[in-house]
């Protein structure tokens, strides 16, 4: 059987530049070619199938599919979203001996309560690749390949119970406060929070009372953080025989790839009366999208090396010079929508990504072939969120940050077809 059997997964990652590959001695398009019309396939199957596939060898489609499953670099920076207390807006519950009120006063432990480390560190994610192609008599073939990773969310949270039930004599710890600013009157919040701001003991909304702890995010009583991050990467390509031997190819590969990168940040915080009362009114609700969208060509090549008993190993590189546009988006908006402000940036970017994987191949019958592999898509000068929360409402400008080294690296189990 001839040399094609294995191209079915012909637009794989790559181990060298293809230009460079092209330096090979007795290699070029046309002197490879020539000797693919009668190469032998090393791990010819043993067995012929009546299923409806094709002959190696010959030219027509091919089509694959795989499951991969695979971890990423964190790619969000550390930032405190609560801590534990209020602040004193009137300054009438902090009051000096004299009776002198101390707005701005913060009461309680000021223990960190929530904060974007308290995501889990790692994960793994499963997702999918498909793909298919052509393969021509002269031994090149063109594909197109799709790569999907499932959405991947983590939470975090805070709430009124604090850790082992401890807490100050006046139970301020029980309260969470974030410091947003600049909001307007729509997100005051409960205005009777605290048994200080109900003197009376009636637990109602009287107009002359309450208001000492002013705003949703201040004397909150839970808060929930999410992060949700999905990864796409399509690319079109041919690959091309350089040189081969009995047992071994060396092959190009070239074209044009895509890949998407995107992140959101939730945080959402409830603010309850002193009757266990919130409506929507009282919930602030937080978003930041950063979306990374690649286009750009690449280059690479690859060997494959025979060792026996149907079976052989691949090795495949590819680079790319990739142009980024970049989404930045943030926004605040209250429970009941009946305010929001918010931040829309674009931006662009250069970035370099070079794409591997080492691949075990087995053709257990004609025109089909499975595998087993490790892969790594590693993408540098990447934008990332450094702190995802802005606390200025009128003016939303959370902190973004280049991240030099970003890696989606993990498994892969597939199957292909030769038609």
């Amino acid at each position: 059987m001839r040399t094609t059997r294995r191209k079915l997964f012909g637009g794989w990652l790559a181990a060298a530049i293809a230009t460079g590959a092209l330096l090979v001695p007795g290699g070029g398009l046309g002197s490879a070619a020539a000797q693919v019309s009668d190469y032998a396939v090393p791990g010819s199957a043993g067995y012929n199938v009546p299923i409806p596939t094709g002959k190696s060898g010959d030219n027509g489609f091919y089509a694959f599919g795989e499951l991969v499953v695979l971890t990423q670099t964190r790619p969000l920076g550390e930032q405190v979203v609560a801590s534990r207390g209020l602040v004193d807006t009137r300054g009438v519950v902090s009051a000096a001996p004299d009776g002198t009120p101390q707005p701005g006063t913060f009461i309680g432990s000021g223990r960190t309560a929530l904060s974007t480390g308290d995501f889990s560190r790692r994960s793994y994610t499963p997702g999918f690749s498909i793909g298919g192609g052509y393969k021509f008599d002269d031994g090149l073939s063109v594909y197109a390949s799709y790569t999907h990773l499932m959405n991947q969310t983590v939470h975090a949270g805070a709430t009124l119970a604090t850790p082992y039930a401890r807490n100050r004599p006046d139970l301020a710890d029980s309260f969470l406060f974030s410091p947003v600013f600049n909001f307007p009157p729509q997100y005051a919040g409960p205005r009777i929070k605290t048994p200080q701001d109900d003197p009376n003991g009636n637990g109602t909304q009287d107009r002359n009372a309450g208001g000492n702890f002013y705003g949703i995010w201040n004397g909150a009583s839970v808060m929930d953080i999410q992060f949700n991050s999905w990864f796409n990467q399509a690319e079109i390509g041919a690959r091309m025989p350089l040189f081969q031997t009995e047992t071994s190819r060396i092959y190009g590969l070239a074209g044009g790839r895509y890949a998407m990168i995107m992140e959101r940040f939730k945080w959402r915080t409830v603010s309850y009366d002193i009757n266990g009362i919130a409506g929507p009114q009282d919930v602030g609700n937080y978003n930041n999208t950063l979306s990374q969208r690649l286009y750009g060509p690449f280059v690479g090549c690859g060997h494959e090396a025979y060792i026996g008993k149907a079976l052989s190993v691949t090795a495949d590189a590819t680079a790319a010079a990739l142009l980024g546009f970049v989404k930045e988006r943030a926004k605040y908006s209250i429970g009941d929508k009946s305010i929001q402000n918010k931040l829309s940036r674009n931006d662009f970017e250069i970035v370099p990504n070079v794409n591997t994987s080492v691949n075990l191949m087995w053709y257990p019958i004609e025109g089909v072939q499975m595998r087993v592999g490790y892969s790594a898509m590693m993408y540098f000068n990447t934008q990332y969120m450094k702190e995802p929360i802005g606390f200025n409402y009128s003016s939303v400008d959370p902190a973004y940050g280049t991240q030099f080294f970003r890696i989606y690296h993990g498994v892969n189990v597939g199957l292909g077809f030769f038609f």
